[in-house]
């Protein structure tokens, strides 16, 4: 099966180096397919402004983007795409972005909850103030969410909060992941959406992919395809651990979707 690196950024999220022809040159190199470069969407400049590119820079992103696939016509497929945020009270705000250009394909994550970054470095140590039941319970809820929303392809590295080690407090070893993963991967199933299934988290202290093998099994019970990415934010990321992710869904008999050929209507 062709693989694509479908979860690529560039440096205008102001936290990723190189230029996408360098991700595409690594990508050729490696024996891709193909690659979709979906860098962070811009939001509204109270939410998390540093590490996105502004709205007036999209068009700088298409053009770098659609430089590149001409550079690398014929030899690798390039398609554009975005990352974008599930935060409440902003859906209309990122269906007007979805809305400028035909993107080609769209990942829904959730980065936030309330006005916490659960996910970057400089505030991890919230982690220890509090209760992990909740805020996994409150983090899923928000998932689900985004996948009711309509305005997205695929839900990003499902199980994020555990990056630095933070695991869900649940009988992992019983093979019995939550209710609430369980009721966020339902609503994955039922709008028809895809799992970014994301390499990056072997590359973060909890040294495990986005989503943990349970998570896996448990989302390909209920029919959900899967789509490959590296969440590269530099060239040499791109495609890291996929042998042994394409080896796992392959042993599932789970479908990876390597492309999808056009957005959700």
């Amino acid at each position: 099966m062709p693989l694509y690196d479908s979860h690529l950024h560039t440096p205008l999220c102001n936290h990723a180096k190189g230029h996408p022809r360098e991700y595409a040159q690594v990508a050729l190199e490696r024996g891709l397919a193909g690659i979709c470069f979906t860098d962070h969407i811009p939001m509204p400049q109270w939410f998390d402004a540093p590490w996105r590119m502004r709205r007036d820079q999209l068009s700088e992103y298409i053009d770098m983007v659609a430089q590149t696939q001409a550079e690398y016509a014929g030899r690798l497929d390039i398609r554009l795409g975005l990352e974008a945020d599930f935060h409440p009270g902003t859906e209309r705000y990122v269906a007007d972005i979805l809305a400028v250009y035909p993107w080609d394909y769209v990942i829904g994550s959730v980065h936030y909850l309330g006005a916490w970054g659960f996910d970057n470095p400089d505030y991890q140590d919230e982690y220890q103030r509090r209760d992990l039941g909740e805020l996994y319970t409150s983090y899923y809820h928000l998932v689900a969410q985004a996948a009711r929303s309509g305005l997205f392809d695929s839900i990003g590295h499902l199980d994020l909060p555990k990056k630095f080690g933070y695991r869900e407090p649940v009988s992992f070893d019983a093979h019995q992941p939550s209710d609430a993963v369980l009721r966020a991967l339902d609503a994955i199933a039922e709008q028809g959406l895809s799992l970014d299934y994301n390499t990056a988290g072997t590359r973060k202290p909890v040294g495990e992919s986005y989503p943990a093998p349970l998570l896996v099994r448990a989302a390909h019970e209920r029919g959900i395809d899967f789509v490959l990415g590296s969440d590269a934010h530099a060239p040499a990321e791109v495609a890291l651990g996929f042998e042994a992710v394409h080896a796992h869904l392959q042993q599932l008999g789970a479908v990876s979707v390597t492309y999808k050929q056009r957005r959700r209507a």
